[in-house]
């Protein structure tokens, strides 16, 4: 008996029957760009032999000017339609099911072609599309139509049409964003008229054995968003336009709530599919941060949905379902929401990647292929780069000792998983910890490796990681002065706290200072009621009339920096917001351009401006140091006057901000090729 029966079910969409209720959501990664098709197909045939009962590939343009951006990928030509034919080929070679997503951007397509229901600029992008006339509109539907024959043409089992998020066709359902008069705008029937009519259309370009999943957005989190018996109404007439399975989008993309970041709450959303579902016949996918096979089980045991979707899952993991379906789970690395490697890297015009998973669309690039001859590799810091560097050495066939002089692995995770709102780090500990009980690795820990315990290995390789930097404030007696690492043990702070630095580390040093119990991540209700999200049946679009509503913040806190810039500038490009945001909230006094004078028993003096001005003291019970870090290289400098060679990764090689992709990366390429 499984320990996943509904997930692991059958279920027939369109006369095409699906192994199993697991969808592998659209994700754009920007493989089909490079043009190295075989690239593309390796990437999505792992997904499929790893299990996902239907692939949805990342957005393909219907026409030029809907490309997310100048030259994205679509199916335009033979040569295109070939191409795709590799992928679908691929995918059914392993026994799984690949649908091709339509996708049209609308004013969301980062191009000076871009067109849209009305002329009204997207805040998250810089140019103003061109409002459609009539044969406009009409050239679109044809253009969509057309790309769903191609698909089918190309092997495809059926298209997802994207109708949420803020794209093309959402862009028509309210009036934040059209503004027309005719038939297209003013009165919902009007507003839904394309969306309907381009299932339509798509249904009989394809005939009725394909699936057509459409993408509906169950709550937008904008303002003049889809009430939601207009969602409700949609639903039905999508239903009878031809769709085979609704799928959930939620949020747009200038929304102002965070939607699949790491501090949303596993399937905070489900809620929304679970009442969407009694409305329609048509089976329904709930989505967003739902991230292991106990979760989606739940889901669908209770009814809340018909199939879950997950995305970013399938990137930390290509064999999520075949490891939970033979009794592995604990061997499924974890999708811990970073953002790190994959939207930030889409967003930065950079290919698709994973924090947890380096090979994660790069499948042709970094093998793991079996070592072509045996060493005793020795491995010094049990951190996230000498966890993966034991994993994948001892997985290509070679004998690893992985030495940490702490009583447990995990290194700064451990700090990391302490922080509200990155509560899945214990998840990503945990199956660091499961994989290092594999065949080949032997744990030396609690004990600080010496040049003498690592002579006679065949390879050396040195994580040790890193050290709080001391940026050199004058201190007096009496004064209470922690580091970060302090504070995220657990070490007691006072009521009015100073964090000295406002980069990554600071910014979750803030975040801890500010709460106190229970994470919001982990209470759903609490969380929605922060962000002033409410019910769509109850508001529009989703959204508190009150706006957030935050619980007071625990302790004052001041969050400085020296730069004289906005603090958390350089955080990650698609996370970066909700930190300053959830700081804000919490009413947390951010500085930049900040002078340390020095730290007294009364508090942090600080001046401004080269010239020192404006000398304050900030009355303060503890000043937290947050001000970058050093490499730990004890061990490295003892081998190297030993003459004794060895590798240098993760944080003992470059100290920049506890980047842990940057980190498992480099370990895993090194144990790649060791």
């Amino acid at each position: 008996m499984t320990d996943y029966p509904h997930l692991l079910s059958p279920i027939t969409l369109a006369g095409v029957r699906l192994r199993n209720r697991s969808l592998m959501g659209s994700m754009h990664t920007g493989l089909e760009e490079t043009g190295d098709w075989g690239r593309v197909a390796a990437f999505y045939a792992a997904r499929a032999k790893g299990g996902a009962g239907l692939i949805v590939t990342g957005g393909m343009a219907p026409n030029r000017e809907g490309g997310v951006f100048p030259g994205a990928a679509g199916l335009f030509s033979d040569t295109d339609i070939a191409n795709h034919r590799r992928v679908t080929d691929a995918v059914h070679a392993e026994g799984g099911h690949i649908a091709m997503q339509i996708l049209h951007a609308g004013r969301y397509a980062y191009g000076k072609d871009c067109v849209a229901p009305s002329a009204i600029k997207s805040p998250i992008s810089p140019f103003a599309p061109r409002e459609l006339d009539e044969d406009g509109i009409e050239q679109q539907i044809r253009d969509i139509a057309t790309a769903a024959a191609r698909a089918v043409e190309a092997g495809y089992d059926g298209v997802e049409v994207m109708g949420s998020e803020g794209y093309f066709l959402n862009q028509f359902l309210v009036t934040h964003t059209n503004r027309r008069a005719d038939r297209w705008g003013g009165p919902y029937a009007n507003r839904m008229r394309l969306p309907v009519e381009v299932v339509r259309r798509v249904r009989a370009a394809m005939g009725p054995g394909a699936v057509l999943v459409y993408r509906i957005s169950l709550i937008d989190l904008v303002p003049d968003g889809s009430t939601w018996e207009e969602v409700v109404q949609l639903a039905k007439a999508v239903e009878a336009a031809g769709a085979s399975v609704l799928n959930t989008g939620i949020g747009w993309h200038e929304a102002r709530v965070p939607t699949i970041a790491t501090s949303v709450p596993r399937a905070g959303f489900a809620h929304l599919t679970a009442r969407l579902r009694p409305e329609v016949g048509i089976p329904v996918i709930t989505s967003n941060r739902i991230n292991t096979p106990e979760v989606a089980e739940g889901l669908l045991a209770t009814g809340a949905a018909d199939m879950v979707s997950m995305a970013r899952p399938w990137l930390a993991d290509a064999g999520f379902i075949a490891k939970a379906a033979s009794g592995r789970a604990a061997e499924i690395a974890p999708c811990i929401a970073c953002n790190q490697a994959c939207l930030d890297h889409t967003f930065s015009g950079k290919l698709t990647s994973c924090l947890v998973n380096p090979r994660a669309c790069h499948e042709t690039e970094l093998d793991y292929a079996p070592a072509e001859q045996a060493k005793r590799v020795a491995v010094v810091g049990a951190g996230p780069a000498g966890m993966m560097t034991a994993i994948v050495a001892a997985g290509r066939g070679h004998s690893v000792v992985l030495f940490d002089k702490a009583a447990e692995v995990g290194g700064q995770l451990n700090l990391a998983k302490q922080v509200p709102g990155k509560e899945e780090f214990h998840g990503l500990v945990n199956w660091f910890r499961a994989m290092l009980r594999a065949p080949g690795i032997t744990l030396r820990l609690g004990q600080k490796a010496t040049a003498e315990d690592l002579a006679g290995f065949d390879e050396v390789v040195i994580a040790t990681g890193v050290s709080p930097r001391d940026p050199g404030i004058p201190v007096e007696d009496g004064a209470t002065v922690l580091s970060y690492v302090d504070v995220l043990k657990g070490a007691a702070v006072g009521r009015r706290v100073a964090v000295v630095g406002a980069g990554g580390i600071g910014f979750d040093v803030a975040e801890t200072l500010v709460h106190e119990g229970v994470s919001p991540t982990l209470v759903a209700d609490l969380w929605r009621q922060e962000w002033g999200v409410s019910a769509p049946w109850e508001d529009r679009g989703g959204l508190a009339p009150e706006g957030p509503q935050p619980l007071p913040p625990a302790r004052e806190v001041h969050l400085l920096q020296r730069k004289a810039e906005k603090p958390g500038r350089h955080l990650g490009k698609t996370t970066g917001w909700i930190h300053r945001a959830n700081l804000a909230m919490k009413r947390v006094r951010m500085q930049g351009g900040v002078n340390y004078e020095r730290i007294t028993p009364e508090g942090l003096w600080i001046s401004h401006g080269p010239n020192r001005d404006q000398p304050e003291l900030l009355a303060v019970d503890a000043v937290v140091l947050c001000a970058g870090q050093v490499p730990e290289r004890e061990v490295s400098a003892e081998l190297e006057r030993r003459g004794i060679d060895h590798h240098l990764i993760g944080g003992a090689d470059v100290a920049a901000e506890l980047d842990a992709k940057r980190a498992i990366d480099q370990a895993a390429r090194l144990a790649a090729r060791l």
